[in-house]
Formats: structure tokens, C-alpha cells, sequence
């Protein structure tokens, strides 16, 4: 690994803890103020809005800048941010309009930062298909550890220190973060295509995502999923208690059994990429997502039920490796801001139809319904886009960027 990507894995940690901190004190802070639901989902669907405006602009607007500067400028920007809810808080001035302002603006500028740092990735590698699916294993278990285990526990902790300490704390991160980005070597600035709108430019990337198949392939699997993720997880407290007998304590082992899973998945994906070529991985552990729901939906007990969430979490693990990986390794640089946020676009756009998907099924039918539904569309998706992500296709994905790309060629990235 190139010696930047050790500064590259140290901000996105130290970044992700922060986002765990305030992914927990967020929602806290606004119980704190209000017990009305739709109040405290206007400061939660905040945080996503900014994907369904500004997505594919926000690529676009990425592929026209430095991506390094976009980077720590847009951390330093979400610090200085995050001082005003901080001080809002210490001055007893705290609302729910000034959080769901700030969970907006830091929503804003995840585009900017998480778009940047995928297409920056590649630059920093070489593109190099086999340190791509390294590094990328590294940076999901790093998330995953740091806001999925450290960061809400912490987050509970510093907000009975006092409103204010959480939300600091996560300036500081990004503050940190920016400062590592920013130490950074400089990547190749995109190259300057013809003068033309930013809408344009925006559209010609969402086509590009469209007219691939593979690339399409790529993007349904995010948004199918998310639909059925979020349909699963906007019953899953319910079904806990209801169906497992499950208390509070209880649901969060429940929760952790699926980060555990999902740090396994990141694990493995490189191992798994190379004995079933990356193409069949990514069917397989497509086809693992859905039936461990079914065994989640059948679960007779806590135990079975924590077992299918690991393995669900080992498969979704491994795809956000392996799925991202062959992204960066194929796609253009001019290119690459723009058809990673329209791919994110796509899910974060599936996301609240599954979270009303699973509120319908289980309010008219039963609270597994929305599992074994959520099953149901994972399986389809996966037999739909088995042969849209192909080896054959990854195959010759590959040796274009290879002949397009000469540095990469050689790298054990292998799909056959």
C-alpha cells in the first residue's frame, strides 16, 4: 500500500467514529426537545434529503475540482458546522429546525467528501484492481468498527457529559480528518472536458451508469437492497419483541451479531473475489443476503435470528467491498465522481420506499411479512443481475480499463 493510504484510513476512521457519535446523539438530542414521531423523522430524514436533491450534481461538481481539496475543505466545513448546535446546546438554545438544519448541511457534505474520496482512491492506487479490493476491505471494516461499534456506545456516553460534548467531539474528528486529508499527496486533476452546463455534465454521467450493463448491474444491487434493508429494519425492533422475546439489551446484540458479520464479510471479500472470480462473488453473496433473511423471517428463537443477521451482514459486508472495488477499477477518472454518486443516489433514493414498504406490510398483513418480502426481492434481484455482473463482463470491464489504464495491468484481480 502506497504510504498515503495509511493517512487516507486514519481520517475515514477517525471521520466514521465521529459519525457514529452523532448518528446516536443526534436522535437522543432531539428527544431531548420532542416526543412528537414525525418531528423527531424530519431531523432523521434531514440527513438523507441531500442525496435525493444534489447527488448527481454533487459527482459532477466533484469531477470538476481537486478531489483532495474537496475533501478536507469539506470536513473543515462540517467542524466549524458542527460548533453551532454545540453552542446552541450549551446556551440552552437548542431545536428541532436547527437539527435538521445541521443533519442537512452534514448530509450535504457527505456528498462532497464520500464522492471525492472514492474517486481519489483510484488515483492514489494506481488503479490497481487488487490494492483497489484491499484497500477497500480495510476502509469498510474500519468503518464498520468505528461507527457501528465505537461510535454510538460513545455517543450515549459524552451526551450524559453534557448536550454540547458529542457534538464537539465530532467537530474534532472532522477537524482531525481534515488535517490527515489535507497531508494528502496530490492526485492528477481531472481533465477538463468541453465547456458544458453542469446539468449536462450530470446527465451524461447518470447515462453512463445506465447504458452499462455491468455498471447498471452494480448500481440495481444498492438500491434493490436498500428497499429490502430498510423494510427489514423498520420492523426488526418490533419483530424482536414481539416474535424472538427480545428486550432492549437483546436487540442490540441482535444489531451487533450483524456488524460482526459485516466485518467478516469486508474480511473475506479479496478471498472470495479470487476463488469465485469477482462477478459470481458478488451473485453469491447477493443470493447469501436474501436467504439469510428468510432464515431471519423463519427464526424460531434470538439465537437462530442473531445467527442470519451475521450472515446477512458477512454478504452485504463483502459486496460493499467487492461492488465499489470493481467500480473504481472501470470507470474513467473524469467520470468516476459522477457515476459514484448517481450510484448512491440510486439507494439512498430506495431507501424510504423500503422504510414504507415495511411499515404497510407489517401494519396490513404481520410483522414477518415484510421479512419474507424483503427475501423475496433480494432472491430476484439476484437472479436478474447474475448475468448483468458476470466474469464474462467483469472480464472485459477490466481489460478496457487495463488498455486504458496501462499501470494496472498485471494486477490479480481475478474474475474467471
Amino acid at each position: 500500500m502506497p504510504t498515503g493510504f495509511g493517512r487516507l484510513w486514519t481520517a475515514q476512521t477517525v471521520s466514521s467514529l465521529g459519525d457514529g457519535v452523532s448518528h446516536a446523539a443526534l436522535p437522543l438530542l432531539a428527544l431531548t426537545l420532542t416526543r412528537d414521531p414525525m418531528a423527531l423523522a424530519v431531523v432523521t430524514a434531514a440527513g438523507t434529503l441531500p442525496w435525493l436533491l444534489f447527488g448527481v450534481l454533487g459527482g459532477a461538481l466533484v469531477d470538476r475540482w481537486d478531489r483532495r481539496r474537496t475533501m478536507w475543505v469539506t470536513d473543515a466545513a462540517r467542524a466549524v458546522l458542527l460548533a453551532i448546535p454545540a453552542a446552541a446546546a450549551a446556551l440552552d438554545a437548542l431545536s428541532i429546525p436547527l437539527l435538521a438544519a445541521v443533519a442537512f448541511l452534514l448530509g450535504l457534505g457527505g456528498i462532497f467528501f464520500d464522492t471525492a474520496a472514492t474517486a481519489y482512491l483510484p488515483d492514489l492506487l494506481g488503479r490497481d484492481p487488487a490494492l483497489l479490493e484491499r484497500a477497500n476491505s480495510r476502509l469498510r471494516s474500519a468503518q464498520t468498527a468505528a461507527s457501528g461499534f465505537a461510535g454510538p456506545p460513545a455517543g450515549s456516553a459524552l451526551l450524559a457529559l453534557g448536550r454540547a460534548v458529542p457534538l464537539l467531539a465530532d467537530a474534532v474528528s472532522f477537524a482531525l480528518s481534515a488535517l490527515l486529508v489535507r497531508s494528502l499527496p496530490a492526485a492528477p486533476r481531472p481533465v477538463p472536458e468541453a465547456r458544458e452546463s453542469l446539468l449536462r455534465q450530470a446527465r451524461a454521467g447518470a447515462s453512463y451508469v445506465f447504458r452499462d450493463q455491468l455498471l447498471l448491474g452494480l448500481a440495481l444491487r444498492p438500491a434493490v437492497g436498500n428497499i429490502a434493508f430498510l423494510a427489514v429494519e423498520t420492523v426488526l425492533a418490533l419483530f424482536a419483541h414481539d416474535r424472538l422475546g427480545v428486550g432492549s439489551f437483546g436487540f442490540g446484540l441482535l444489531l451487533t451479531a450483524e456488524a460482526t458479520g459485516g466485518l467478516l464479510g469486508a474480511g473475506i471479500a479479496s478471498f472470495l473475489g479470487r476463488r469465485l472470480g469477482t462477478g459470481t462473488a458478488l451473485t453469491c453473496t447477493a443470493a447469501v443476503e436474501g436467504l439469510a433473511i428468510l432464515g431471519l423471517a423463519a427464526a424460531p428463537n434470538p439465537y437462530v435470528a442473531g445467527l442470519a443477521l451475521a450472515v446477512c451482514g458477512a454478504g452485504m459486508g463483502a459486496t460493499m467491498v467487492l461492488g465499489p472495488s470493481l467500480r473504481q477499477a472501470i470507470v474513467p477518472a473524469h467520470l468516476m465522481g459522477r457515476v459514484a454518486s448517481t450510484s448512491r443516489m440510486l439507494g439512498m433514493c430506495a431507501a424510504p420506499f423500503g422504510a414504507f414498504l415495511g411499515g404497510w406490510l407489517a401494519t396490513t398483513y404481520d410483522v414477518r411479512t415484510p421479512l419474507y418480502t424483503a427475501a423475496g426481492l433480494l432472491l430476484a434481484m439476484t437472479a436478474v443481475t447474475a448475468t448483468m455482473t458476470s466474469n464474462r463482463r467483469v472480464e472485459a470491464a477490466l481489460r478496457s480499463g487495463a488498455d486504458a489504464h496501462p499501470a494496472a495491468v498485471g494486477a490479480e484481480f481475478v474474475a474467471s
